[in-house]
């Protein structure tokens, strides 16, 4: 497939609905190598690629059914348990931060929208290799216990994105996208 074509045609599978097989260890080394590959002004690498295979996962949902529990007293045990599974729904998942150096010449900004091509990444390079992703946030990811319990820290770390990973257990629908004229347009200069 051309690149192109894959940027014409990507689109997500809900995380419920991917299957296994995911990325065999080469395919997630090669998805990772191309992740990386984006624009990064100053070379500061501002932003860091968790992988979490089945124990992880596991360990990642018994620590959000918990926290969930705590904070929503009332919740019933399907709610929690729905918590537990959520890092669960795919047979890859992927956590991406951001870890923004500051103070730096080269504005944050620029550093979170290199974590972003990061994250686009990720997606075009699983559809490359024939799996598919979806790339949530959810609660999860703004959350400081979320961030502290993966290992980062909350005061300078944020969670870019959760990026689940496998198969699509059937085609995905497409999705109305916008219509160029609404949202490109001209400038040649102020009117």
């Amino acid at each position: 497939m051309e690149t192109i074509d894959l940027m014409l045609t990507r689109r997500s599978v809900k995380a419920g609905d991917l299957i296994e097989p995911g990325p065999s260890a080469e395919d997630l080394d090669r998805i990772v190598r191309a992740a990386i590959r984006v624009p990064d002004h100053g070379k500061l690498t501002p932003w860091r690629i968790q992988v979490l295979h089945k124990p992880g996962q596991a360990r990642l949902g018994d620590f959000l059914a918990d926290l969930f529990a705590r904070h929503n007293p009332d919740a019933r045990e399907k709610q929690i348990e729905f918590e537990r599974q959520r890092p669960q729904r795919a047979p890859v998942l992927l956590v991406v931060t951001a870890r923004p150096v500051i103070p730096h010449k080269i504005p944050e900004m620029e550093q979170l929208l290199s974590g972003g091509a990061v994250c686009t990444s990720i997606l075009l390079a699983t559809q490359a290799l024939g799996y598919r992703a979806q790339w949530l946030t959810e609660w999860p990811a703004y959350r400081a216990e979320v961030v502290a319990f993966l290992g980062h820290n909350p005061e300078s770390d944020n969670v870019l994105g959760f990026f689940y990973l496998g198969s699509a257990a059937q085609a995905p629908d497409e999705r109305p996208r916008p219509a160029i004229a609404d949202v490109v347009s001209e400038w040649a200069g102020p009117a």
